[in-house]
C-alpha cells in the first residue's frame, strides 16, 4: 500500500518572509493607527510612541518563536511548540483560541477591504460606484468573495501561493515608497488649505496634546496585534525549505522590516494630517491612510496609493488562511480533531479540509463585523488570544530543555541558554503587563451585551476548546494510544 500524501517543503526564504510580512501589513498600517483615535479616546498625538512600546514585546516574542521553530519545524508551529514543551492541553486550548481569534481577524481584514475599494472609486471619480460600495449588500458579499478567492489559492498549493504572494508584497512596498515621502512632503498647514478647498471646512490646527499613560498603554496593546503575523511563518514550518535556517531568519526579517515600515508610514501620515482631524472623523466614519492623504495628492497619485493599500490588505488573506489551517491540520495529526482534517490533497499537497473549515470560520467573522459594525471587536479578541499564546511560547522556550531535552538539543537559533532565559523572561514580564491592561480595558468598557467583551468571549472559546480536548484525549486513551510517547517527539513529516 502506498503511503498517504504529505505536505511538501516548497516554501523558500522569500516565500516565508512574504508570509510573515503580508500577515502583518494591511489593516495594521492602513486602518488601525487612525481608527485607534475612536477606540482609545485620549491617545491624541501619541500613536507613534504607542507603536514603539508595542514593538518591543513583539520582537522578544519573535525571538522565542525563532528559537522554537528551528527545533520544531512542523505545520501548526505554536501548537506543536506548546504541546511538546509544556502539555498538550495547553498547546491545544491556546492554539484553539488563537485559531478562533485569527479567523475572526481574517473576517475583519476581508470586511475592511470594501472601504478601500470605496476610496479607490472616489479617487477615480466614480461616485456612483463609491455609493454602491457603501450598501449593505456590497459590505457583506464582497468580503466573502475576497475570502473565498484566496481560500482557493491556498487549496491549489504552496507554489501558486508563493507565486501570488511575493509579487503582491513587492507591489505593496512600492506603494509605501510613494505614500511615505508624500506624507513627509506636506504639513498640517497644507492639509488645512486642502481641506477648505475640498469641503469648505476651516480646520483649527492642534496646539499640541497632553501625554497620558493610560491611553498610551491601552493603544500599545491594540497596536501589538499589528505584529502578530510572524506567527504565520512558524505555522508554515511543515512546508519550509531548509527550515532550521529559513524559519528563524524569515521571522526576524519580517518583524524588523514590518516594524520599521509601520513607524515610517504612521509618522508620515500624522506628519501631514492633524491628529485632531483624524480623531474627529474617526468618531463617525471609517478612515484609511489613502483616504486621508487623498486630500493632499493629485487624483493620479491618490489612485496609486489606494491601489497599493488595497493590495496590502488583500495580502493579509492568503497568509492568514495558511496560518489558521495548519493549526487545524496539526490538531488532526495528533488526534484532537477528526482525522479528515489531516487529509492532504494528493495533487496539490495542501490540507484541503482544514483550509475549508478555517475559511468557513472566517466567514462567520465577516458576518459578525457586518452585524456589529465595529472592526475592533475582532481585533480585541485577536489581541487577547495572541497575548496568551505568546506567553505560552515564552514559557515553552524556558521549559523545553527539561520537558523534551532531545528536541531542545536541536535548537539552532539563539542557542545560548542564558540568552534564551533572558529573552523569554523579558517577554513574560512585558506580555503579562499587556494582558492585564487589555483585560482591564475590555472589562471596564460599557457594552450592549456580554459577548461584546473580548475577555468573556475568549473564556467561552477556552471552555469550548477544553471540552473538545478532554473528549478527544479520553478517546485516545481508551484506544490505547501512548500519549506520553506521542508528545515526546515531533509529528511525522
Amino acid at each position: 500500500m502506498s503511503s498517504p500524501p504529505k505536505l511538501d517543503r516548497n516554501l523558500g526564504l522569500t516565500g516565508l518572509v512574504a508570509t510573515g510580512v503580508c500577515a502583518m501589513l494591511g489593516a495594521g498600517v492602513n486602518v488601525v493607527p487612525f481608527m485607534l483615535q475612536r477606540n482609545v479616546p485620549g491617545i491624541g498625538p501619541s500613536v507613534l510612541f504607542s507603536y514603539a512600546l508595542a514593538v518591543v514585546p513583539a520582537f522578544a516574542c519573535a525571538l522565542c518563536y525563532a528559537a522554537l521553530s528551528s527545533a520544531m519545524p512542523r505545520a501548526g508551529g505554536s501548537y506543536v511548540f506548546a504541546s511538546r514543551s509544556l502539555h498538550p492541553y495547553l498547546g491545544f486550548v491556546a492554539s484553539f483560541s488563537q485559531w478562533f481569534g485569527l479567523s475572526m481577524a481574517i473576517g475583519v481584514v476581508s470586511y475592511v477591504l470594501v472601504p478601500f475599494l470605496r476610496d479607490l472609486a472616489s479617487a477615480v471619480s466614480l461616485p456612483g460606484v463609491a455609493s454602491l460600495l457603501e450598501s449593505s449588500v456590497a459590505r457583506l458579499l464582497l468580503p466573502l468573495l475576497f475570502l473565498w478567492t484566496f481560500t482557493v489559492v491556498n487549496l491549489l498549493g504552496t507554489k501558486l501561493y508563493e507565486r501570488t504572494l511575493v509579487p503582491l508584497m513587492f507591489l505593496m512596498f512600492a506603494g509605501g515608497l510613494i505614500a511615505i515621502p508624500a506624507g513627509f512632503a506636506f504639513n498640517h498647514e497644507d492639509f488645512a488649505v486642502a481641506l477648505e478647498a475640498a469641503e469648505g471646512v476651516t480646520l483649527s490646527l492642534p496646539a499640541g496634546g497632553s501625554f497620558q499613560w493610560g491611553p498610551v498603554l491601552t493603544a500599545s496593546v491594540l497596536l501589538f496585534s499589528s505584529f502578530v503575523g510572524f506567527d504565520s511563518v512558524a505555522q508554515a514550518g511543515g512546508e519550509a525549505k531548509n527550515p532550521g535556517r529559513n524559519l528563524p531568519l524569515a521571522i526576524c526579517i519580517s518583524i524588523l522590516s514590518v516594524g520599521a515600515y509601520y513607524m515610517c508610514f504612521t509618522a508620515a501620515v500624522y506628519h501631514a494630517v492633524p491628529w485632531t482631524f483624524i480623531a474627529e472623523r474617526a468618531a463617525t466614519t471609517d478612515l484609511t491612510a489613502p483616504g486621508l492623504l487623498g486630500y493632499l495628492l493629485s487624483p493620479t497619485w491618490t489612485v496609486v496609493i489606494v491601489a497599493a493599500a488595497t493590495i496590502a490588505l488583500v495580502n493579509d488573506l492568503p497568509a492568514m488562511i495558511l496560518s489558521v489551517s495548519r493549526l487545524v491540520f496539526a490538531w488532526a495529526e495528533d488526534g484532537f480533531f477528526p482525522k479528515v482534517f489531516a487529509h492532504v490533497s494528493p495533487r496539490f499537497r495542501t490540507p484541503s479540509w482544514a483550509i475549508v473549515l478555517s475559511a468557513l470560520m472566517a466567514s462567520t467573522g465577516i458576518l459578525g463585523n457586518f452585524l456589529s459594525g465595529d472592526l475592533f471587536l475582532g481585533v480585541d479578541l485577536l489581541v487577547t488570544a495572541m497575548l496568551v499564546n505568546f506567553l505560552l511560547m515564552a514559557f515553552s522556550l524556558i521549559a523545553l530543555p527539561r520537558r523534551n531535552p532531545q528536541i531542545a538539543a536541536d535548537i539552532r537559533f539563539m542557542r545560548s541558554r542564558g540568552v534564551q532565559l533572558c529573552v523569554a523572561g523579558s517577554a513574560i514580564v512585558m506580555l503579562s503587563a499587556l494582558t492585564v491592561i487589555q483585560v482591564v480595558k475590555d472589562v471596564g468598557t460599557e457594552a450592549d451585551a456580554w459577548y461584546y467583551h473580548a475577555s468573556y468571549t475568549y473564556l467561552v472559546v477556552l471552555a469550548i476548546g477544553s471540552v473538545i480536548f478532554v473528549r478527544r484525549y479520553l478517546r485516545l486513551k481508551a484506544e490505547g494510544v501512548d500519549l506520553d510517547a506521542r508528545f515526546s517527539r515531533l509529528p511525522d513529516e
